[in-house]
């Protein structure tokens, strides 16, 4: 057995029961061999048997009263993974589904997203199983204020700084940063994705989805192709698919699906954009109310037929393990020959298994998507300096660190013997960054 397999199996029997946690850990770690193989110092100095170990996990109730005047209890969650080069540094979802397992997967994720992007920031991640789905703006108020009143204390400027995820958007960051501020009598950069009228960065909506267009088209030069003329299926309609949409129409490409949880939208014609961004973030309705405006869209009950549609380009934007083998190995019968996560996870092993197999190019969440985090930290640089920077000063920054991260995971992944491989490169460029960090400040 393999010093990696030794400390992956150890990692997993010391963490029973979270799924999503240990298909974290395999993606990262059974890539790394060949970097210990090269590099015994690390294995010396038990790198991998403390990057696999949170620095901290905080599990907490967060009581809250509902419209009714009914005292409901949820579980709050943060995990500060690793702060070898920087604060921590991730995002809080509000999700029925979120337990431990999946805090710490995110959080393991983020430590070598946040690295990939050359910026000072740490890995963590938070969350709650609070479903703010139907509720009313006092409840959700009362909820982000009761969760922030036992969360703050283990946040600040050089310390912890969230940030929105799923369930989690402007209007929750706004309440827990005020709650924060009420409570510390601070105002600092403790919350990013906050508004622009009190700190928030320009093109942090757009960030992620940006991002993943940029980190796409920078790959697709490497086989002479890029966005124009393609056509491009995007799952999801929140904030990532909606700008990856956007960015993706911009250079030129045909978005002709997009879904939500119910189902997803097919339009031969092109998604029409303005349409489904009044549907989701003004109306707050379901995607199978576009095909009532637009006759030549077809609405199909369910999302996994959506990879059956024939594409250039797929961008997988909603969940984790949304996109199994058989959506995988459909994508490539039907001539794709880009995928880029948008999401984190989305792809099951068996789907990258497949992209990998068959020479497709793949771009990994914790590469694709780290535009978000990336500006992120800009908005950080921003709030630390007192100043703003343009929106288009935003978007070139967020351009260089995207096309710097595909090229360091290329170069990782050929280093190392994985060329082509960006899962491995990115993996690879990540972790070493943090482990001579780590190797650096000793045992700690």
């Amino acid at each position: 057995m393999t010093y990696v397999q030794e400390v992956l199996e150890q990692a997993i029997k010391r963490n029973p029961g979270e799924t999503e946690f240990h298909q974290a850990l395999r993606e990262v770690l059974e890539s790394l061999q060949p970097v210990l193989d090269k590099r015994p110092d690390l294995k010396e100095a038990g790198i991998l048997e403390r990057i696999v170990e949170p620095e901290r996990q905080i599990l907490f109730r967060v009581p809250w009263v509902d419209d009714q005047g009914k005292v409901q209890v949820n579980r709050g969650f943060r995990v500060e993974y690793n702060s070898a080069i920087g604060p921590y540094k991730g995002g809080i979802r509000f999700h029925p589904s979120v337990y431990l397992g999946i805090i710490k997967f995110l959080g393991f994720e983020q430590i070598f997203k946040n690295s990939l992007t050359g910026l000072p920031i740490g890995g963590g991640k938070g969350g709650s199983d609070f479903d703010p789905k139907g509720k009313s703006e006092g409840e959700i108020m009362r909820y982000c204020q009761s969760f922030i009143t036992e969360l703050y204390r283990y946040l600040g400027a050089d310390t912890d700084v969230p940030a929105g995820d799923i369930g989690v958007g402007a209007r929750e960051v706004g309440y827990m940063f005020g709650q924060y501020k009420r409570i510390t009598n601070k105002y600092e950069s403790v919350f990013t994705g906050k508004g622009l009228t009190y700190g928030g960065s320009l093109a942090r909506t757009e960030a992620t989805g940006y991002g993943l267009v940029y980190f796409i088209d920078e790959a697709l030069k490497a086989i002479d192709k890029s966005f124009a003329g393609a056509t491009v299926i995007i799952s999801g309609s929140g904030n990532v698919a909606i700008y990856a949409t956007q960015k993706a129409t911009q250079l030129g490409a045909k978005v002709v699906a997009m879904s939500d949880s119910s189902g997803y939208i097919y339009d031969k014609e092109g998604i029409k954009l303005d349409t489904v961004r009044q549907l989701k973030e003004v109306e707050r309705k379901r995607l199978k109310d576009y095909v009532m405006t637009h006759p030549t869209a077809e609405y199909h009950e369910g999302c996994a037929g959506i990879w059956t549609i024939p594409c250039d380009i797929a961008l997988p934007c909603a969940t984790q393990n949304e996109l199994d083998g058989e959506a995988a190995k459909a994508l490539v019968q039907n001539g794709c020959y880009a995928v880029g996560e948008g999401a984190n996870m989305p792809s099951t092993p068996e789907a990258v298994d497949v992209f990998l197999q068959n020479k497709i190019i793949y771009g990994p969440g914790k590469a694709a998507n780290a535009g978000g985090v990336a500006v992120s930290a800009l908005e950080m640089s921003q709030n630390s300096m007192r100043y703003s920077w343009t929106f288009d000063e935003v978007d070139a920054k967020l351009k260089t660190i995207m096309v710097n991260i595909y090229h360091n995971a290329s170069k990782a992944a050929k280093e190392f013997g994985f060329e082509g491989n960006l899962v491995a490169g990115a993996n690879i460029a990540g972790f070493l960054k943090v482990a001579e960090a780590m190797k650096a400040q000793g045992t700690v």
